[in-house]
């Protein structure tokens, strides 16, 4: 890493790697607004170091931001045991830049940040320092308050857990783009056979209301247990809602609103040429942030 020019002031510095602050933090929780939470603790205690005691600042600032989330991962998890019905992390519009950048697109998608909600916290905050944004096992050391022989083998241990857990198959964007039109098709004309065509065997369909609007009340798995879910949801939804593509987590969804608010988001996971997971969040909490795009750096 790169030090920072020596008269860059403290808020210059911050707002510098704002952006790759908010992507570490929100990579470990999963929650936009938890990952705001983060900076705004970062913020305070970056405004109170000495900053010519500072070689590396970036690294200064990830350091914190890394303890901060890992606090907050902690209360989070236990927020989670009585969140009521699936829990899915907080969808982001992300700008087409996020999905050009393969890795990057990759880990905020809800595939890969629901196989890093099976990870311990130590066990995220390292996967996510080293795999994602390529530290060292000294930095992420100081990061986690561990040694960099224990940053090493939690990094190992996380990896082959990871490894075990996320999608393998290749995905495009033209694979996205024919899921999100079928989808779309199927809302607006009630022709749902293009979007079972289209569902893998062990597709996994994934409804967030988190107790405060309809949902699934457990994830749902099989394409004949899925599409007979899809035929009796989306066959009453023509001419309710208004629907848009977007870039939903670093690759393509769909937006859907009625009366113009923002109802549903839908996120896809494709796997050659097949759907194998649907993430739908339509708890009203989680919405927030899906009117603009959240940027986003490695």
């Amino acid at each position: 890493m790169s030090e920072e020019p020596s008269g860059q002031s403290a808020t210059e510095t911050f707002v510098a790697h704002r952006n790759l602050l908010f992507t570490v933090a929100y990579e470990m929780l999963g929650s936009a607004v938890d990952a705001e939470d983060v900076l705004q603790e970062t913020w305070l205690r970056w405004t109170t170091v000495d900053l010519d005691t500072v070689r590396d600042r970036r690294a200064y600032l990830v350091r914190i931001t890394t303890r901060q989330a890992l606090t907050q991962l902690r209360k989070l998890g236990r927020r989670k045991e009585s969140y009521v019905g699936p829990w899915l992390p907080e969808p982001l519009l992300t700008a087409p830049d996020v999905a050009e950048d393969v890795e990057l697109a990759d880990s905020v998608s809800m595939a890969m940040l629901l196989v890093m909600e099976t990870l311990t916290p130590a066990e995220r905050a390292v996967f996510v320092l080293r795999d994602v944004f390529g530290l060292e096992y000294d930095e992420i050391a100081e990061a986690v308050d561990k040694t960099p022989a224990a940053v090493r083998q939690i990094a190992h241990r996380a990896r082959n857990h990871v490894a075990a857990r996320r999608p393998r198959g290749v995905t495009s964007k033209a694979e996205l783009l024919g899921a999100t039109e079928a989808f779309q098709k199927a809302v607006s004309t009630g022709d749902l056979q293009s979007l079972f065509d289209l569902l893998a065997p062990d597709v996994v369909f994934i409804g967030d209301g988190g107790g405060v609007v309809q949902a699934t009340p457990v994830p749902l798995q099989g394409a004949d247990v899925v599409s007979r879910f899809l035929a009796d949801g989306l066959s009453h939804l023509a001419g309710l809602v208004t629907m848009e593509t977007a870039y939903v987590n670093g690759g393509l969804g769909v937006v859907l609103r009625v009366g113009g608010v923002i109802d549903t988001i839908v996120a896809m996971h494709t796997e050659n040429g097949l759907i194998t997971g649907i993430y739908v969040v339509r708890n009203p909490e989680k919405l927030s942030r899906v009117e603009e795009e959240t940027a986003m750096a490695r």
